[in-house]
């Protein structure tokens, strides 16, 4: 979700709406006003996209399919097929558990979201790369080094 400028409102909220919203913002270590923007954009988005929820912490939220994967997995599993968008949603929806259905919602929320999904798409990329580099020399010399601290020292 892109923050975009702010503007001020007033808005007028029952007492124990404003309670829940506070103990949740504190639970969370946001303010109220945060958590409301978050809820607000993540409920339109909902209801213009059944089918899809949000996961994850405050700082790193994503759109997923209700019991399902999250967005940017499905579109990136798409993205390596080859062929039509329906044949590849028809060979995604038969090498996995999800149905085609489910797919056309990840990529119609993704149409509509694509910055968000290429940028998460290219981070988990560049993650998992980061990860199949070897491991330097000297990450091996300090482990060599641990276990000489813990090898009993001969007098």
């Amino acid at each position: 979700m892109s923050t975009s400028s702010v503007i001020t409102t007033t808005l007028r909220l029952s007492q124990s709406a404003s309670s829940r919203l506070a103990a949740r913002a504190a639970r969370e270590g946001t303010t109220s006003t945060a958590l409301l923007d978050r809820l607000i954009q993540e409920g339109v988005d909902q209801l213009e996209h059944p089918g899809i929820v949000f996961r994850g912490p405050m700082h790193d939220r994503r759109a997923a399919l209700v019991a399902g994967p999250d967005v940017w997995e499905v579109v990136a599993r798409l993205q390596e097929l080859e062929g039509s968008v329906e044949r590849r949603i028809e060979v995604l929806s038969a090498k996995s558990s999800l149905h085609a259905g489910q797919i056309k919602i990840a990529i119609a929320y993704a149409r509509d979201h694509g910055g968000e999904i290429i940028e998460r798409i290219g981070r988990n990329r560049e993650a998992a790369e980061a990860i199949r580099r070897p491991v330097p020399v000297r990450a091996r010399v300090v482990e060599r080094d641990y276990l000489t601290l813990v090898t009993p020292l001969r007098e």
